[in-house]
């Protein structure tokens, strides 16, 4: 059996977002396990819907030899800081020095990393854990379905092998399999294969959700095509909030047949070209959303209202309070809306107890352009710590620590509520608002700061969804960002402008 180091990155970068990815961000987590060295990273990662955790599980249960290195992970945010990247990657790579020798590297990336100094933060991972382990060593690693996958990666790394899902419920799953290509190199002694082909299109996040077409139609293809060519195959839809040339769609794949994997990759390639004109999106103002919704809600049956550009998971810090405010305005009943991260607000409903009323104004802490505090009385009606483990298909596992929490009424609207916590995570489970005492399942209307992963969890007790673009920095439409870096020629949504620099 092999010994095999194990290390791992997560950063999901807008680089149009408020604030950037600190080291304490890393510390927090933003719901993913802190920051860990060395062997402590195996029981932080344990038992949760984790890419590295499943890799752990497949190479273990193969009998390799396994060597911790480091593991990272925070909330999406505009670049990760230099001091947090330095910090973390020298770690990983002086972890493995001492580790040496090793015989295979799995490590457990995004692909949508910017760092202040690096715009490909994991080709500047893999370039150093190369030089590291040297050329014969082979290294395989694990990607976000939103990864922005760049040559460097791709030349760099032995193996990539994306997520399949959006929500993704195969994290876990997912490096399980590129633990099983790191094996397959291992045992056959050579490397596969490899193809990659980009895309010239850019696609907003809400419309890349593998529950709906075109994606739900493309990675059937995608796992047609793997069993008959024999391949490992991906298809990134990419993170359209990165400004850098890489930015974008890509389909890349292995195998030990260079003509059978060419042709895969080009065949999937020639799909997803072809479905450009499929991935437009209905988005909602806040205004009709609201009004559908109280139409259409029901206590068993919710309409459930994706408050997509101010989603914690794609950079946004779910503070803007444009969705709030239609709801109280147009005065719904019924109604949930989270999470609003407002520690301060948090904070200030802990001192004053449960039960009672008083004024508060709530979020617009990143100043978003038409975005404003919302300032209006209501009342504690619970609070909570913010510890609690999901339960749902996407975040299972995940042991939560998201600071003081409260749930509050508003006093003009009786039938709104909010849902506060103090740490950066989007609402993409229902454990979530049940830790404040309230059943979603109940709700006319559930309002969350989340695009596409709530999902999983919630779309199954949803009447209807509505994706709804109210202020934030998550922009549905990725023509509508004041783009400076990336390449000419992409367009910049689905048969839209190309991008002329």
């Amino acid at each position: 059996m092999a010994r095999i180091a194990i290390g791992g990155m997560q950063h999901e970068t807008n680089t149009f977002a408020p604030s950037k990815a600190d080291y304490p961000a890393f510390e927090a987590g933003g719901g993913w396990p802190g920051v860990q060295y060395g062997a402590s990273l195996f029981g932080a990662v344990e038992g949760a819907n984790i890419p590295a955790a499943g890799a752990i599980a497949a190479l273990r249960a193969a009998g390799h030899e396994l060597a911790a290195t480091a593991w990272a992970a925070a909330s999406p945010s505009a670049q990760v800081t230099t001091d947090a990247f330095e910090r973390i990657v020298g770690q990983m790579i002086s972890q493995l020095k001492r580790q040496l020798p090793v015989e295979g590297v799995y490590l457990d990336l995004h692909g949508a990393m910017v760092t202040e100094a690096h715009e490909d933060g994991e080709g500047e991972v893999l370039r150093r854990v190369r030089e590291t382990v040297g050329p014969g060593v082979p290294i395989a690693a694990s990607l976000d379905l939103h990864a922005n996958v760049t040559r460097a990666m791709f030349e760099r790394a032995d193996a990539l092998v994306a997520y399949r899902t959006y929500p993704h419920v195969d994290m876990a799953e997912t490096g399980a399999r590129a633990a099983a290509l790191l094996q397959a190199m291992l045992k056959r002694g050579e490397r596969p294969a490899k193809a990659m082909r980009t895309l010239d299109y850019l696609t907003g996040i809400p419309s890349q959700c593998s529950f709906i077409e075109p994606c739900r139609g493309i990675y059937s293809s995608l796992r047609a095509l793997e069993a008959i060519q024999g391949a490992s195959l991906s298809f990134t839809p990419g993170f359209p909030m990165a400004d850098f040339p890489d930015c974008g769609m890509a389909v890349f794949g292995y195998g030990f047949d260079r003509d059978l994997i060419s042709r895969a990759v080009r065949e999937l390639h020639g799909q997803v070209s072809d479905a450009e004109k499929d991935f437009a999106l209905e988005l909602h103002a806040p205004g009709d959303a609201v009004r559908r919704a109280r139409l259409r809600g029901e206590p068993g049956a919710p309409v459930v209202l994706a408050d997509t550009q101010d989603n914690p998971g794609a950079g946004g810090n779910g503070d803007t309070t444009g969705l709030l405010a239609e709801l109280v305005k147009q005065d719904a009943s019924d109604a949930v809306l989270g999470l609003l991260i407002d520690p301060g607000s948090a904070k200030r409903a802990h001192e004053a107890g449960q039960g009672r009323t008083l004024p508060f104004s709530l979020g617009g802490l990143s100043r978003i352009p038409g975005d404003f505090p919302f300032c209006g009385e209501f009342s504690v009606e619970q609070l909570g710590e913010g510890r609690f483990t999901c339960t749902g298909p996407m975040f299972k596992g995940f042991r939560m620590n998201l600071g003081p929490m409260a749930l509050l009424r508003s006093r003009s609207a009786p039938g709104v509520r909010v849902a506060l916590a103090s740490r950066k995570c989007q609402a993409a489970d229902q454990e979530m608002l049940r830790h404040l005492g309230v059943e979603p399942r109940r709700c006319r209307i559930v309002a969350l700061k989340s695009s596409v992963h709530f999902r999983a969890d919630f779309e199954p007790i949803a009447s209807e969804v509505l994706v709804v673009k109210s202020p934030g920095p998550a922009l549905a439409d990725p023509s509508e960002f004041k783009w400076t870096r990336l390449r000419k020629g992409v367009r910049l949504r689905p048969l839209g402008p190309a991008y002329r620099g």
